[in-house]
């Protein structure tokens, strides 16, 4: 995957609650942290606009990103955020260092295609129901997918999806599958309104 984000960071000497709440009051920055690999770790800090914008993207999740810091290029994905809990304030951003040859693990979103056309919804009469909307994936940087697309086209109702329903790219794992099969938990399912069971239960009844 190409790097399609990328950000300006500068290095951040000094650090502490006081220091990182100066740099978001009155420059406008985001501290920040980049680790991993066998490179110390170094504290950053990027502008608070520039990085609300990018989160913006769906994809910058579970891109690799381009962090520029004062000339030199790191490639990163973003690990953890920390948000104010009110405010539209970013408090804090860690990057982890991308090595081409070691696995990532990953969340990535789930894209649910065709539910208008799901076979449970036109002809059984059912409702879709998400039972997650990420998935956490194990792979190589150059394997790592944007998103997952569930087809929903020939879902039946009462049909529920795992995990091992789901059509991977090639070089890629699911981080819950890799620590075994009772860990194939359900991602979508179609099912009837309780309403609808209750009748047709009444309906099945009068007719015997």
């Amino acid at each position: 995957m190409s790097n399609e984000f990328s950000l300006n960071a500068e290095k951040r000497d000094v650090q502490g609650k006081g220091a990182s709440r100066r740099l978001r009051r009155i420059d406008g920055k985001v501290p920040g942290i980049i680790y991993g690999g066998e490179t110390a770790p170094v504290a950053i800090s990027v502008s608070h606009n520039q990085l609300s914008h990018a989160l913006q993207n769906e994809a910058f999740y579970s891109h690799i990103l381009t962090l520029d810091v004062e000339g030199t290029s790191e490639s990163v994905i973003l690990k953890d955020l920390q948000r104010h809990p009110y405010k539209p304030i970013i408090m804090h951003a860690d990057f982890l260092r991308v090595q081409k040859d070691q696995k990532l693990h990953v969340n990535v979103p789930l894209h649910f295609i065709n539910e208008d056309k799901c076979e449970g919804v036109r002809q059984g009469g059912g409702s879709i129901s998400h039972q997650q909307t990420e998935v956490e994936v194990v792979c190589l940087p150059a394997n790592l997918p944007e998103f997952i697309e569930v087809d929903m086209t020939s879902v039946q109702v009462e049909q529920i999806l795992h995990l091992s329903d789901l059509k991977l790219p090639e070089g890629v794992e699911l981080a819950e599958l890799v620590k075994g099969a009772d860990h194939d938990l359900p991602v979508v399912s179609v099912h009837k309104p309780k309403g609808a069971k209750a009748d047709e239960a009444e309906g099945e009844a009068e007719a015997e």
